[in-house]
């Protein structure tokens, strides 16, 4: 029998489906909710004049270094899109699906992609680009429908 699974994702959330072929019913397998953390840097904490994170370089005092700047929530996105990765990589290498479809936010797909592992791109059927994680039951179904008919 063919087993569809489906992930509806976000930076937050992220829910897999497996997708039954006579009439596209879904049912959920996981629920991923990624907590975000106020991060603040210990740095940070302890420096009120907001200088951490300069440094001196070769130069000595004259010049300062910066390190590149990567925002918390895209670090975060990476990590929450490797577990993703990983679930789905899983469930491939477990033959507990046949192949995949992912609809996700379009930061969440570039994210997830690339974590895939070789056997699991070789089985993904489909990305979407859209955020449908805030949707239920039939709407769902629906909107996971008409999503599936859309040209790439």
């Amino acid at each position: 029998m063919e087993k569809t699974w489906i992930l509806i994702a976000d930076a937050r959330r992220a829910r897999c489906f497996e997708r039954h072929a006579p009439d596209h019913s879904l049912t959920e397998l996981a629920d991923f909710v990624h907590p975000h953390k106020n991060m603040v840097s210990a740095a940070s904490a302890d420096d009120p004049t907001g200088a951490a994170g300069k440094g001196h370089g070769r130069t000595g005092h004259a010049g300062t270094q910066f390190e590149p700047h990567t925002e918390t929530h895209a670090k975060e996105r990476g990590i929450f899109a490797r577990q993703l990765a990983d679930y789905l990589n899983q469930g491939v290498a477990g033959q507990r699906c046949n192949g995949f479809i992912l609809i996700a936010s379009s930061p969440m797909l570039g994210e997830l992609k690339p974590c895939l592992s070789s056997a699991a791109e070789k089985v993904l059927r489909r990305c979407v680009a859209r955020d449908l994680t805030h949707y239920q039951g039939a709407e769902l179904k629906e909107r996971v429908n008409h999503a599936l008919e859309l040209p790439d």
